[in-house]
């Protein structure tokens, strides 16, 4: 099993670019069950929950070409799918159950395994049943898996979600594409990879409005055409990597992405006194000597993000005072503590809020990671710690992170991976 060897002590300072944003990719692809016309996306993520994505269209029977240099993925849907979703396809990621909405708007039946992914939480899939059966659909969970069908198809409704869902709103999203008539989507999620999304499936000829802040209509269409898409950047990504700069007091510029939307991670860094020059297409993140405690809660959307708890969460350790994290989105995300207290850290876990007690010098150890996130919280504690750093079970770390060791490695860092 691969794992990642860290000497901490290096500044990480040069040029990093941004990959395509994985979050926005995975539902893109769902959704291209949806027409039977060729689809190009671009700018996608070489990662691990990608090329399952792209796996599990194949099992399907669609004709899918990865061209991992380019970054391309070209979607080709001639005949009529398969309507079965394997378990051994869906129990590492999660966003495979996205394929529930495609597949039930466009061929009226859907049986899929339930989702896998990180150990994070519950994140029950409900919201996603519930919706689909106010729809028409009839669900029955059997042997772990979702068995749904609709013999007259799916129908637009009202539908407030009862708490904001990425996932709910972008399967149930997919699904009101093909339905009959117009659907209302309320108290949905708002994130950028939700607005791509939409950007897409526009593109395919969708009738979909943004009718409020948290308000989504959509008029169904009978079918879809062919487009070309360029998926936007991964703001979890960017980041880490701003962070990364900021722990270790390098100089870094980060290309590829749109500063703009990520303006809360920004500021809030600002505020502990990383130091951030923001451009159009581009930042520079300047070295940050004297980091200051903060106080924080994740939030959905524009607020910030929990796929950012675990790695503010070193930077919190390197800074003065006491500073906390109030963990709001998902019950069980404080899993990367046990291994960063193995490196000296110093934090409390009192419910879903964590203390962080900083100035804390961190030392090298051997550490497992638990999931995608706090795995590179792990990566992140090692480039600031003394001595060596392993972090095991880096699968998960390859799930979201493309050559994350390569990128690092080019900007200062003494990181490689071990066989």
């Amino acid at each position: 099993m691969q794992k990642l060897e860290i000497k901490g002590g290096r500044k990480i300072s040069g040029t990093i670019e941004i990959s395509g944003s994985k979050n926005a990719t995975l539902p893109i692809l769902a959704s291209t069950i949806l027409t039977e016309k060729e689809v190009l996306v671009t700018n996608i993520p070489i990662v691990k929950d990608v090329e399952t994505m792209a796996d599990l269209l194949r099992s399907i029977g669609s004709n899918v070409k990865l061209n991992k240099k380019t970054k391309k993925i070209k979607i080709l849907n001639k005949k009529p799918l398969k309507t079965f979703a394997p378990y051994h396809l869906l129990k590492t990621m999660r966003a495979g159950v996205l394929i529930l909405g495609s597949l039930l708007s466009k061929y009226k039946v859907a049986r899929v395994s339930l989702p896998g992914g990180c150990a994070i939480g519950l994140r029950p899939i409900n919201f996603h049943l519930n919706a689909l059966k106010k729809m028409g659909a009839k669900i029955k969970i059997k042997n772990g898996y979702i068995i749904a069908s609709t013999k007259k198809g799916l129908k637009g409704c009202l539908i407030k979600f009862p708490k904001i869902s990425v996932g709910a709103t972008e399967n149930i999203l997919i699904a009101s594409c093909l339905a009959k008539g117009q659907t209302k989507l309320r108290n949905c999620a708002s994130e950028p990879e939700i607005k791509d999304l939409i950007s897409f499936l526009k593109k395919l000829g969708s009738k979909i409005d943004w009718v409020g802040k948290r308000s989504i209509n959509v008029i169904g269409v009978k079918e879809l055409k062919s487009t070309t898409h360029k998926v936007i950047f991964d703001r979890i990504e960017a980041g880490t990597y701003i962070m990364a700069s900021a722990l270790t007091n390098g100089r870094l510029k980060i290309k590829n992405i749109k500063p703009k939307i990520m303006s809360t991670e920004i500021n809030l860094l600002h505020k502990m006194g990383v130091k951030i020059i923001r451009k159009k297409n581009y930042l520079i993140v300047n070295s940050s000597k004297n980091l200051r405690s903060i106080n924080i809660i994740t939030k959905p959307y524009p607020g910030f993000p929990t796929d950012l708890q675990a790695q503010i969460m070193v930077l919190m350790i390197k800074a003065n005072g006491v500073s906390t994290i109030r963990e709001n989105i998902f019950e069980n995300r404080f899993m990367h503590v046990s291994e960063l207290r193995r490196m000296g850290a110093h934090i409390e876990i009192r419910g879903n809020k964590a203390i962080i007690f900083g100035n804390k010098k961190l030392n090298g150890a051997e550490l497992m990671a638990t999931d995608l996130r706090a795995s590179v919280s792990l990566v992140l504690a090692g480039l600031v710690s003394s001595n060596k750093t392993i972090v095991n079970r880096i699968y998960h770390l390859d799930r979201g992170y493309e050559k994350i060791e390569k990128k690092l490695s080019k900007c200062g860092a003494q990181i490689r991976r071990l066989q």
